[in-house]
């Protein structure tokens, strides 16, 4: 759920290199993780050993090739024991850049050649007083000047984009529709995670599975409280359900789970609403009160059930002192958008590794 693994892999995807050109602070408009940013920082391969560039295709999207390298570039960055749930993440990454560059074109999205020159020459200029050379930067990143070119060009179409859809009346919408996301609310959960991957069969199993061990938490929770004294007022019976249900959701995440976090017993400590979960995780999480679980939720990851242990109210927030991370989030909604409406479409084809 979190996208710790996304966002490293998108710092190092295609368009890294033109980071170093623009140098922008986070929550510049309207970039935003995922989709790749040009201004992501550099990031030089971990490996010193001499590589030899993948031939091809890891995936085609609608026909467009997805080469086998764009995915070895950002997978060259990960622990080898980290590299299949890495190539998992750089591979969805990969094809909604796609889709989204896809739907950009059926809109007839454009940016000027000039911007993109402007851009790249002003990155040559910052390699240059950095005395590092723009050409050696991008065999380093096993990128062609042309691949460079169309990772910039499909990058600068999407913030146009964005910035045309963004206007203040949407983003002040979105702000005052979601005042949690922005007033530094947190929220504290454990999570079963089930993968079934796209069996049908395997995924309504994983379903049910959840579903019971609920009905078994809940259950046992209220055996708990039924077992107090008659004497027992509201705030100790709260607590024993509380505890017991915290303690078998743990039992059972410990158990079931398949999240790495299942050695905490599914714990993954407090989150804000927006930018570290993946967001039908944070809007399940956050519409729970304490030691409230879930229905079933689906994410890319697979199948959870959540139970909100704490919760961490904010402070309200000006719109004008959050503006860029509205506009952030804006991004980030309008990507989900647009990706839910190409994808079910798409032929999408994976090579085999």
């Amino acid at each position: 759920m979190r996208k710790s693994i996304r966002v490293a892999a998108a710092l190092v995807l295609g368009s890294a290199l033109a980071a170093s050109a623009a140098a922008q602070p986070p929550g510049t408009p309207p970039v935003t993780l995922p989709p790749v940013s040009p201004i992501a920082p550099l990031v030089t391969p971990a490996s010193k050993t001499p590589e030899t560039r993948p031939t091809g295709n890891a995936a085609t999207v609608n026909g467009k090739a997805i080469p086998e390298v764009a995915v070895y570039r950002a997978l060259r960055q990960f622990p080898v024991a980290h590299r299949d749930l890495a190539r998992k993440e750089i591979m969805a990454h990969l094809i909604e850049n796609a889709l989204i560059d896809e739907y950009l074109t059926l809109l007839k999205m454009t940016v000027e050649e000039k911007d993109v020159d402007k851009l790249i020459a002003d990155l040559k200029k910052e390699l240059t007083d950095a005395k590092k050379d723009y050409v050696s930067e991008l065999e380093t990143m096993m990128l062609t000047q042309a691949e460079f070119r169309s990772e910039v060009t499909a990058q600068m179409k999407w913030e146009k984009f964005v910035q045309q859809q963004g206007t203040d009346p949407a983003l002040k919408q979105l702000f005052d529709s979601s005042p949690d996301v922005f007033d530094g609310t947190q929220v504290r959960a454990r999570h079963i995670l089930m993968t079934p991957g796209t069996d049908e069969a395997k995924q309504k199993d994983a379903a049910q599975k959840l579903r019971g061990i609920k009905q078994v938490v809940e259950a046992e929770a209220k055996k708990a409280v039924d077992a107090l004294p008659q004497t027992a007022d509201a705030l100790a019976k709260a607590q024993a359900e509380a505890n017991r249900t915290d303690e078998l959701f743990a039992a059972y995440a410990k158990e079931y789970s398949t999240c790495p976090s299942k050695k905490d017993g599914g714990d993954l400590n407090f989150f804000p609403r927006a930018g570290a979960m993946v967001e039908p995780f944070a809007k399940a999480a956050f519409a729970l009160k304490a030691y409230e679980m879930s229905d079933v939720v689906a994410t890319e990851f697979g199948y959870h059930l959540i139970l909100v242990t704490q919760r961490r109210q904010g402070a309200p927030k000006k719109f004008e002192d959050v503006k860029e991370d509205v506009r952030m989030l804006y991004a980030m909604r309008i990507r989900e958008s647009v990706i839910a409406m190409m994808k079910p479409k798409a032929q999408i084809t994976i090579t085999p590794k």
